[in-house]
């Protein structure tokens, strides 16, 4: 299985003036987090980082420190995750039939999670990662009540609502037709199976991991850093 590790965002809301994934988890870059997971996969044999120029020095010296036995290859990335991720599928080795797309900024997920997704990914076109949602979500009109004062439109119901985490799995071929229809069509979309959806293609769910959130803020960062103690109470 072929992994491509979208890591070319500037992390704006994490309030810093660096990409996120070097800031520090436990002593490590949390970009090392994410990777230790994938080197750990049985099912992974090859994985592609899709970063910035400016920040593939660092990333270089993370997956040194690591010392992969598995091939990691740096893509250029976009200026959107959109582009980026279209980098990345032109840079997959030639043979290449199914892809799992994983969000650096996920480093809390787990190998068994790579394992199982890629397992399901032999069946079928398309999948994501995801867990059920637990709160009751509004659905809210900013127009009625000014914008900062929005007012509740409809509250949709809760047990058909799936909070969507990565990897996301695909057919290589079938990933690419969409990316190029979304180009021409210019449809901006914020992951891969919204893709997979606006071409009317099925996107399976594969049961997710509730720890394995997106690190995005400094709120973020200080429940990851409390669940890798967790973990890992040795260190």
């Amino acid at each position: 299985m072929y992994l491509l590790i979208p890591a070319a965002g500037s992390g704006k809301r994490m309030g810093g003036d660096r990409n996120k994934l070097l800031l520090t988890l436990l002593d490590q870059p949390v970009l090392w987090w994410t990777l230790k997971a994938a080197i750990a996969s049985d099912a992974i044999e090859w994985i592609g980082i899709i970063c910035q120029p400016v920040d593939r020095p660092d990333f270089e010296e993370i997956v040194g420190i690591l010392n992969s036995p598995k091939p990691v290859a740096f893509i250029q990335g976009g200026d959107t995750r959109q582009e980026s991720v279209y980098n990345g599928l032109q840079a997959l080795p030639d043979g290449a039939q199914r892809v799992l797309i994983h969000d650096g900024a996920r480093c809390l997920a787990t190998a068994e999670l790579f394992d199982r997704c890629a397992s399901v990914l032999q069946g079928c076109a398309g999948l994501i990662a995801a867990v059920p949602v637990k709160d009751t979500i509004k659905v809210v009109d900013s127009s009625n009540g000014g914008g900062d004062r929005p007012e509740v439109a409809s509250t949709p119901d809760r047990s058909k609502l799936w909070a969507a985490q990565t990897p996301q799995g695909f057919e290589v071929a079938t990933l690419k037709d969409a990316h190029a229809r979304g180009i021409r069509e210019k449809w901006t979309v914020t992951d891969d199976a919204a893709l997979f959806e606006k071409c009317g293609l099925s996107v399976r769910i594969v049961e997710g991991e509730e720890a394995n959130l997106k690190v995005t803020t400094p709120q973020d960062l200080a429940i990851a850093e409390f669940i890798l103690r967790q973990r890992h109470p040795e260190i």
